[in-house]
């Protein structure tokens, strides 16, 4: 489904093509419809409280439950269906109202392949869901359920997390409904094998059943969406990770708005300058991304050169490979982006044609 893209090099080291694309920055205008609106539910801001009880009251009216039907396909995986069968497979997850009209955002895995979805709200009122849209890249997705005068959260659109700040997640593990855990964020910026996005590491507890539920602040806003667990056993072991606010926002207010993501593109394989390619090429110490391939008649054909290193995107930095694919996809297509790079030792600077990512 989707990608890594490994690390490339020049000459005498394989290449690999990948395009350069990134989660979107949160747009600032308006929905057209379903718009995500001010807090109906907030908490006030303070130190870390004796209880957590007020916050869940709060904003557990606001969460979840996904049941979804999906039909399997190809051969029996059960003794005795005979082959060709169809088994009804039945899946379980999280999610949150993000307006007062049942927009409701989940993770993509959780409906994927989904023929009926049901959500099942905190006081066990039960709506069939219409799916508004999916993108795959950032395993997001939004639903839609026929209500109205919803309890509903919104993102965290300023003072995003820090490590070690308070995070209260609130989902349906295991199928149990409403649970309520608590922790801090552990960690920023957590590449775990998804191109456009830049993981929170959580330690409050999730489990198989959270994926698409929230991470609230103690202020009962949305900071990130849970989404998959570092674990050898299965079950929780401390180490969560959820999709954060801002690029979780973005990409929500695009499904409702198109059902879809629009990213942008420059045809061109990257990746990470490591420091034994650094050494090599002379550049000890230096970060940035190693343009690896250039593909023929694309945007950057002309402009970027096999080994070209790019170290910066407008003012800012690229550390590495995911930087610079996130800032471009973040481009809106037909812009111009200056890239600052590295070209036989020489510091360059070039502006190249942003176009449309093709459908992935």
């Amino acid at each position: 489904m989707r990608r890594r893209i490994a690390a490339a090099v020049m000459a005498g080291l394989a290449t690999m093509l990948a395009a350069c694309e990134q989660r979107e920055p949160a747009p600032a205008a308006p929905l057209e419809k379903g718009a995500i609106e001010v807090p109906a539910i907030a908490t006030p801001a303070g130190d870390a409280p004796s209880s957590f009880a007020p916050i869940v009251r709060k904003v557990s009216p606001a969460v979840v439950s996904i049941d979804t039907l999906a039909v399997g396909q190809g051969g029996s995986p059960f003794p005795g269906l005979p082959i060709g069968a169809t088994p009804v497979q039945r899946g379980a997850g999280s999610g949150f109202i993000i307006s007062g009209d049942g927009y409701v955002v989940t993770n993509n895995h959780v409906v994927e392949g989904a023929r009926e979805i049901v959500v099942t709200l905190a006081d066990d009122r039960q709506f069939p869901a219409r799916l508004v849209g999916r993108d795959p890249p950032t395993d997001l997705a939004v639903l839609k359920i026929d209500a109205g005068g919803l309890p509903f959260v919104s993102f965290a659109r300023q003072a995003l997390p820090e490590v070690g700040d308070w995070v209260v997640a609130v989902g349906n593990p295991f199928g149990l409904g409403g649970t309520a855990t608590a922790g801090i964020v552990s960690a920023r910026g957590r590449e775990i094998g998804e191109a456009y996005v830049s993981f929170l590491q959580i330690d409050a507890p999730i489990n198989s059943g959270n994926s698409g539920g929230p991470s609230f602040d103690l202020q009962g806003r949305v900071v990130g969406v849970n989404t998959a667990i570092f674990s050898p056993t299965g079950g929780s072991v401390g180490i969560g990770f959820a999709i954060p606010a801002d690029t979780a926002e973005s990409v929500v207010r695009q499904l409702i708005r198109d059902g879809r993501v629009t990213r942008g593109y420059l045809g061109v394989g990257v990746g990470d300058l490591t420091p034994a390619l650094a050494m090599r090429l002379g550049l000890q110490g230096q970060r940035g991304a190693v343009i690896a391939d250039v593909a023929q008649g694309g945007p950057a054909t002309g402009r970027l050169r096999v080994g070209d290193v790019v170290t910066a995107v407008g003012a800012q930095p690229v550390k590495g490979s995911s930087d610079l694919m996130r800032a471009v996809a973040g481009a809106p297509p037909g812009s111009d982006l200056a890239l600052t790079l590295l070209r036989e030792g020489r510091r360059v600077e070039v502006r190249v044609r942003v176009a449309r990512r093709p459908d992935e």
